[in-house]
């Protein structure tokens, strides 16, 4: 019997010839991660361990960016004390203005390479998946486990196939697909499954909209989401100068829990509305609902394809004096290329606010807080009941097009209707 991606994968990583759904299995991880968040916890439970040591120094990583530059003291506190043991052991560090958002940052910075699993004390480790790497979220205490032992424990998940046919329309990215594609199964529809991602239509998109849609697999429950990595891939590892990586394809028999098909010429761009991921509706059918802020970047769009996307409607025009704009790239080198591009500088001649690459508002830290009954616009991949802030505060959930569209507009937009504004 063949095998999918992701069972490729663990196989590989346990020493075995092959692995069937159900399984449970101790696999080697290539990367243990952790922000300040989940790291401070992990730091903790790591050091009750007796005589624990870290595994390879290289292969965990901590990256401040939830609450960084630190927001308050409690939350200097927390970076400092993580600081500090990454200090002490030697592991992998990536301060405020040294770094980025995890997600965004370990792939450019080529400690992810295809066949690598990546396990996380953060829910959106599944991000990296877009190279083709097993990438899962643990809790903390299974963090510090895995920095001491090296391996995770884990039962091998049923795979779902999700094919995507035909050529997106104008507008129409990775964020649409998967918002439609959470709209269909629900955000328990992967619960503990590997998504994969496949068709025709992926020739179409970049890695950014990869990127996309493998960090939103948490929001259908998934235990990961995964694209096989391709010559895409490839040239993206080489740039990053990572390692080359084991390039695992979906045997022709492996078996599927369930197989979906889409055909995304059909698509124009989806908004998630509160309280649910699921919640998904055509954007044409909301448009016109008054909003007082966007946010547009963080983890789940924040590459340099997404800021070219918002910039790409916001050149030359300014956001409605109502709304308050944010634009937070996914990592410094993000900024860099945004800042030598000219992107900064149409985002604030737009009266849009620039930050430095943080977690920030996704999560209701710091950087764009809502407060009550405020209506936000944003990128991220979250919109839970007080996600962004006060509990009766809204976000929507939308791509950079339609974000950039709705600051403009005042309300939620389509990009076409915005377009047709003359720029000032």
């Amino acid at each position: 019997m063949g095998m999918t991606l992701a069972e490729k994968i663990l196989a590989a990583h346990c020493g075995e010839a092959e692995v069937h759904p159900g399984q449970f299995i101790n696999a080697r991880v290539d990367i243990v991660l952790a922000s300040e968040l989940s790291g401070v916890v992990a730091v903790e439970e790591f050091e009750k361990i007796k005589g624990a040591r870290i595994f390879d120094p290289k292969k965990v990583v901590f990256v401040m960016d939830h609450f960084t530059p630190a927001k308050d003291i409690k939350s200097a506190e927390i970076v400092k004390r993580c600081r500090e043991f990454a200090r002490e052991h030697g592991i992998t560090f990536y301060d405020v203005g040294r770094a980025g958002i995890q997600h965004v940052l370990l792939p450019e910075k080529g400690l992810v390479s295809p066949g690598d699993i990546i396990a996380g004390a953060d829910s959106h480790t599944c991000t990296h998946g877009f190279l083709g790497a097993f990438g899962t979220g643990i809790g903390s205490t299974d963090a510090a486990a895995a920095m001491a032992l090296g391996e995770i424990w884990l039962r091998v998940p049923e795979s779902v196939k999700f094919v995507y046919h035909g050529k997106p329309p104008k507008w129409v990215g990775g964020k649409d697909l998967i918002l439609h594609t959470i709209r269909q199964i629900g955000v328990d529809g992967a619960r503990y499954q590997a998504m994969e991602f496949t068709g025709d239509a992926l020739a179409h998109l970049g890695l950014a909209a990869r990127f996309t849609m493998a960090n939103m697999a948490i929001e259908a429950g998934a235990k990961t989401g995964l694209f096989a990595a391709d010559e895409k891939t490839r040239e993206f590892v080489r740039r990053a100068g990572g390692r080359e990586g084991v390039y695992h394809r979906s045997d022709p028999d492996a078996e599927y829990a369930s197989v979906y098909e889409f055909n995304v010429g059909e698509f124009e761009p989806f908004v998630a509305v509160p309280f649910l991921p699921e919640n998904v509706k055509p954007v044409s059918e909301i448009a016109g609902l008054i909003i007082d802020q966007v946010v547009i970047g963080m983890c789940t769009n924040g590459n340099i394809e997404d800021l070219r996307a918002a910039a790409e409607v916001l050149r030359g025009r300014k956001i409605h004096p109502r709304v308050r704009a944010v634009i937070i790239p996914g990592s410094q080198k993000v900024y860099l290329d945004a800042l030598h591009e000219g992107l900064i500088d149409i985002f604030v001649e737009a009266d849009c606010s620039v930050s430095t690459p943080t977690c920030g508002p996704c999560l209701g830290g710091h950087m764009g807080v809502l407060a009550a009954g405020e209506r936000c616009v944003s990128t991220s991949n979250r919109n839970f009941r007080g996600r962004m802030g006060e509990a009766t505060s809204e976000v929507y959930l939308a791509n950079p097009y339609v974000a950039a569209a709705s600051a403009v507009a005042g309300h939620i937009a389509s990009p076409s209707e915005v377009l047709k504004i003359e720029p000032v």
